[in-house]
């Protein structure tokens, strides 16, 4: 685990640090103020992860959409 702002963080690195979290907690060999403090680190990470997931999804959006939201790229389906 790093002391890096999850502000900061890319979504790779927000994910693979909640993974770190996660096992840490699973393994049970943490005191209870550690575990409160891998919780409140791991619930800033999933926001984080979350945040660039919604991000990469409103790209997406933009760049299968024309302007009338109409989608780009696509072939009409065939008749026959």
């Amino acid at each position: 685990m790093t002391d890096r702002p999850v502000a900061e963080m890319s979504f790779e690195e927000a994910i693979a640090e909640l993974e770190q979290v996660v096992n840490q907690l699973d393994s049970g060999d943490v005191s209870l103020d550690d575990s409160i403090r891998l919780y409140e680190r791991g619930a800033a990470l999933k926001t984080r992860c979350e945040a660039k997931l919604k991000e990469a999804e409103a790209k997406v959006e933009q760049i299968t959409l024309d302007a009338q939201g109409n989608p780009v790229g696509t072939r009409p389906a065939d008749d026959t």
